[in-house]
C-alpha cells in the first residue's frame, strides 16, 4: 500500500502540533489518579510519517508512551532524558540494523521522531496514563536553549518553527 492509500484506509488527519498523520484508536473506560491530575489509564493512536511531512516535532508528555513499529521505512528518535542525556534509537523491523519493533519513551523526556527515507512509517503508540494535549509540551528554541544549551544545535532541526 502506499502512503495516501494507508492515510485514506485509517482515517489519518495530520497532527494539529507534533507533525505526521494520526488517529486516536482507543481511549480506555478507566480513570486513575496520577500526578497531573485523573486521566483514563491507558489510550493509543496510529501514527504516521510521511516523506512530506517526514518530522515529528520535538515534544514532551507527561505519560509513558510505547511506540509499535508496523510497515514502511525506520524512523529515528533523538531522545532528551530529564538529565540532559541524549539518545537515539530507530524504530523499524531491520534488528541486524540495530533497530527494533518497539521502543518506548518515559514521562517527562523531551523526543522528536524522523523519517529518514522512504514515502512513510507507520506505527502505533500506547500512551499510559493516556494522552490529554493539555499533558504535551511542544518544544520552543528558548526553552531547550535554557535547559540543554549544549544540545540546541543537536535538535535545532526538531524544533517547531511557526
Amino acid at each position: 500500500m502506499m502512503k495516501k492509500e494507508i492515510i485514506k484506509t485509517l482515517s489519518l488527519e495530520p497532527h494539529p502540533s507534533e507533525g505526521g498523520f494520526f488517529k486516536r484508536t482507543y481511549t480506555s473506560e478507566i480513570e486513575a489518579p496520577c500526578p497531573v491530575g485523573t486521566r483514563k489509564t491507558l489510550s493509543s493512536i496510529y501514527y504516521m510519517l510521511t516523506d512530506d511531512s517526514p518530522i515529528g516535532y520535538l515534544h514532551k508528555n507527561q505519560s509513558d508512551i510505547i511506540h509499535y513499529f508496523h510497515s514502511g521505512s525506520a524512523i529515528s528518535y533523538t531522545i532528551i532524558h530529564p538529565d540532559g542525556r541524549l539518545e537515539t534509537q530507530t524504530l523499524g523491523n531491520d534488528l541486524s540494523q540495530g533497530q527494533t519493533p518497539q521502543l518506548t519513551v518515559k514521562g517527562g523526556c523531551w523526543k522528536a521522531s524522523k523519517l529518514n527515507e522512504g514515502e512513510y512509517g507507520l506505527l502505533s503508540e500506547a500512551v499510559s496514563p493516556g494522552f490529554k494535549y493539555e499533558d504535551m509540551e511542544l518544544a520552543c528554541t528558548t526553552n531547550i536553549r535554557e535547559r540543554f544549551p549544549e544540545l540546541l544545535d543537536m535538535v535545532k532541526s526538531y524544533i517547531y518553527q511557526a
